[in-house]
């Protein structure tokens, strides 16, 4: 995936999982990323297939929508004060979440070989607790060379 937006947001609060879905799209919105429709779509499919994952004693949620609502790619990371609950994708139970990585994608094939790239690199507690607690910078420079390999 070529010229991907690496967003970040930082101790942010929220009071649950739709505050901070609202919070994401605006924020997405207000910098050109995503088209007006985003923010709906984002819902609608968090409903449909929730995006909250429990790995090995850490979770993440990697909420995300169709192509179709998004201007150029972006990659919003969102690391919460503190945890907001998730539906697990998995399941019909919840995980509790600090760390929210979206996903907005131009084309329906970059969407799938970023969800495997950042999926694999994501059961690696070490890559999680290292987007979780690292600098803005050093995250974006480590996301260039793992997950967009460049």
């Amino acid at each position: 995936m070529r010229e991907c937006q690496l967003v970040f947001d930082d101790n942010v609060n929220f009071n649950n999982r739709l505050d901070l879905l609202i919070h994401l799209s605006r924020q997405l919105q207000q910098k050109g990323i995503v088209k007006e429709s985003h923010l709906k779509a984002l819902i609608d499919r968090e409903a449909s297939f929730p995006t909250g994952i429990l790995l090995d004693g850490y979770a993440v949620a990697i909420p995300h929508c169709g192509a179709e609502h998004a201007n150029s790619p972006a990659i919003f990371i969102l690391r919460t004060q503190s945890p907001v609950l998730f539906q697990r994708a998995d399941d019909d139970g919840t995980v509790d979440v600090s760390l929210i990585i979206s996903l907005v994608v131009t084309s329906p094939e970059d969407q799938l070989t970023l969800l495997k790239t950042l999926f694999t690199n994501l059961q690696n507690k070490e890559f999680y607790h290292f987007l979780l607690n690292s600098p803005q910078d050093e995250i974006a420079k480590h996301f260039n060379e793992i997950i967009f390999n460049q």
